[in-house]
């Protein structure tokens, strides 16, 4: 099926195939050291700054979490904020109630008060009043029971008699006036 090569043949092909693997191996070894000495600085560029770039997407992915964790924490401020604010505003509202209805009630007390006392001078005017009729009555009375007794017993002259019907007359219109 083959064909008969001869043996040499086939060992020479071996040979030289093991010499060139052999002289390309040493020379791809020289020229990659003599290339690792003659590395251009643009490809070290190019690397770190890959290395750059990963190191930041890593930065900036933490930060876009950090991000959404505090705009979530800001919602939550806000919202208490809010619900503060209309707790305060709802106090402020009771206590500028609670303000106007005392000075209300503190203006009604002194109203009373006012009244009150007016009606208190009012009551000790009366109650003068009283007592001073009550005062002439008894005398009054008293004055009458004596001269139905005939304790007291008045001697007119001619002409007192009609002076002292006017002063008896002046004693009445005051009595009345002073009932009334």
């Amino acid at each position: 099926m083959f064909v008969e090569l001869p043996q040499t043949l086939i060992l020479m092909t071996a040979g030289a195939f093991l010499l060139g693997w052999l002289l390309s191996s040493i020379s791809s070894s020289l020229s990659s050291k003599t290339k690792a000495k003659k590395r251009d600085p643009r490809d070290d560029r190019i690397r770190s700054l890959e290395a750059e770039l990963r190191v930041a997407q890593t930065d900036g992915a933490k930060s876009k979490d950090d991000l959404e964790k505090f705009e979530e924490d800001l919602k939550e401020t806000t919202v208490g904020l809010e619900r503060r604010d209309y707790v305060i505003s709802d106090q402020q509202a009771k206590i500028e109630k609670l303000n106007k209805d005392l000075k209300d009630s503190v203006l009604k007390t002194r109203e009373l008060r006012t009244e009150l006392a007016n009606r208190a001078a009012e009551s000790v005017h009366a109650e003068a009043k009283i007592r001073e009729v009550e005062t002439e009555l008894s005398v009054a009375q008293a004055s009458t029971d004596l001269i139905a007794t005939g304790v007291l017993d008045y001697k007119f002259a001619p002409g007192e008699e009609e002076t002292r019907e006017s002063d008896e007359d002046d004693g009445q219109s005051e009595f009345s006036e002073a009932v009334k």
